[in-house]
């Protein structure tokens, strides 16, 4: 191909990464609504069809290197595509988080491998802007990698990492750092030996994410997952910038942006700075000494039968949902029975905490599949003047974000805001057992003297309730 043809290919390829950009952009805005995000996922995956098909267009222009590349292109191609939609169509609800993890988990291993390609395969010592871009690329990306498998593992509940635990993590996170640290510097200082300055940064960024997630417990994981997410953005961007792509450096940055704001907002969510989610403890090493102090009174249990005549003779009802209704996948029985009480009257509204289930949005996602209008999920800070209205608050499945311990000092939830449930007139608690939250704590609101407990499997209480519901209207 003359040069004159690859300037014209170059120039078309970059409108094409900039129209798919705008794509990206304009998915993002759309997903600012639950209505719109189903529009916004469509626009950005077409998005990401286009950057695809033109990176392939530009590598047929510009010749394979030998058949074998092709071979491996369209086998990675295949595969990846047909593993992304088995994986989507067949994960339920509670395996989602572990999926975000593990995509994470191939989104920061793919742009530390395109960083690696482009400092290794380069003929001559690539420059210092190169360097540090494509290093960057490296850092992030391997340790988003090794991190967020371990997040999915911790999330999956593997045995061995529930008690694996890390003896003085404060020096090894350090220990990982400096060395992260000046592997990376040396690699943009002496880009001569960069083959052994790059191995040794990927090799230690592995293990950096090894050690600062490992530590971090489970109830901290839906900020972990953003943090990671963020984390794959600005590998990506990296990358991007590295091979001069500007769909990857868009892209990257968008998630980078997202994933980074969001973690904020979450971590604000637990009334707990950022930096002291990252460093690990809440729901790992809990120490619940003196957290049930103060605890009293014994819990109340009812039945399904006095559950319904509650919700039939309310005014207003608040279901408060929790990662026990995504355990029992239970969201289709709760969108049911709200459709019960509306037709008979029943003013019916969901609370939705930020933090609610193990990733951020858990809940949205889940009742949207179930198909609860979007209007009926109303946040914390708009629900919380309403519980005292509320003739029943029906809890199910959700535990720490209800637990009136966090008002006061000296627990393991102290100053999280949470939801105002044991100010509804009546609270019933829809609970599997007797256990405790991932913060180890008992939750004081159990024990009021306006809570009722009603114990089993989420789906087939609600059943039985939805069933006396029928049986009381008719």
């Amino acid at each position: 191909m003359s040069s004159s043809s690859a300037q014209v290919i170059d120039i078309v390829a970059w409108f094409v990464y900039l129209f798919s950009a705008v794509l990206f952009v304009a998915g993002l805005h759309f997903m600012n609504s639950p209505k719109t995000a189903r529009k916004g996922n469509q626009i950005s995956a077409c998005g990401m069809i286009i950057a695809v098909v033109m990176a392939v267009v530009v590598l047929f222009s510009k010749g394979f290197a030998s058949l074998t590349s092709l071979i491996v292109l369209a086998a990675g191609i295949v595969i990846g595509a047909v593993a992304g939609v088995i994986s989507a169509k067949r994960v339920k609800m509670t395996d989602m988080p572990q999926l975000v993890s593990i995509f994470n988990t191939v989104g920061g291993g793919a742009a530390a491998l395109v960083a690696l390609n482009d400092i290794l395969t380069s003929h001559t010592a690539p420059g210092l802007v190169v360097l540090i871009t494509a290093g960057l690329g490296i850092l992030i990306g391997s340790v988003t990698f090794s991190g967020s498998l371990i997040a999915a593992g911790k999330l999956q509940g593997f045995a061995f990492l529930k008690t694996l635990r890390l003896p003085a993590k404060a020096v090894w996170n350090v220990v990982f750092v400096v060395l992260v640290l000046a592997s990376f510097v040396m690699l943009c200082v002496r880009p001569d030996q960069r083959l052994l300055w790059s191995i040794l940064t990927t090799v230690f960024a592995l293990c950096y994410g090894l050690v600062f997630v490992i530590p971090i417990g489970g109830a901290d994981m839906p900020v972990v997952i953003s943090v990671l997410n963020a984390c794959t953005g600005t590998a990506v961007a990296m990358s991007g910038l590295a091979i001069d792509n500007v769909a990857l450096i868009v892209a990257g940055a968008l998630v980078g942006s997202a994933g980074s704001t969001l973690s904020v907002l979450m971590a604000r969510a637990m009334n707990r700075p950022l930096m002291s989610v990252l460093a690990g403890g809440f729901g790992s090493d809990v120490s619940s000494a003196g957290a049930d102090q103060g605890v009293e009174g014994t819990m109340k249990e009812t039945t399904a039968d006095d559950v319904a005549v509650q919700l039939v003779y309310a005014d207003k009802v608040i279901f408060v949902p929790g990662f026990g209704l995504a355990q029992a996948q239970a969201q289709r029985e709760l969108a049911d029975l709200g459709e019960l009480l509306k037709g008979h009257g029943v003013q019916v509204s969901y609370a939705i905490h930020p933090v609610a289930g193990r990733m951020p949005g858990h809940m949205n996602v889940l009742l949207a599949e179930a198909n609860v209008p979007y209007e009926e999920l109303v946040d914390l800070d708009d629900i919380n003047p309403q519980f005292p209205t509320a003739n029943v608050a029906l809890v199910v499945g959700a535990n720490d974000v209800t637990n009136p311990a966090a008002r006061r000092a000296g627990t393991a939830i102290s100053g999280m805001p949470i939801l105002d449930v044991d100010k509804a007139q009546h609270v019933v608690v829809m609970k599997r057992g007797r256990g405790k939250g991932y913060a180890g704590i008992e939750n004081e609101l159990y024990y009021t003297d306006n809570t009722q407990m009603l114990f089993g499997d989420a789906k087939a209480s609600l059943q039985a309730v939805i069933a006396s519901v029928k049986e009381l209207i008719s």
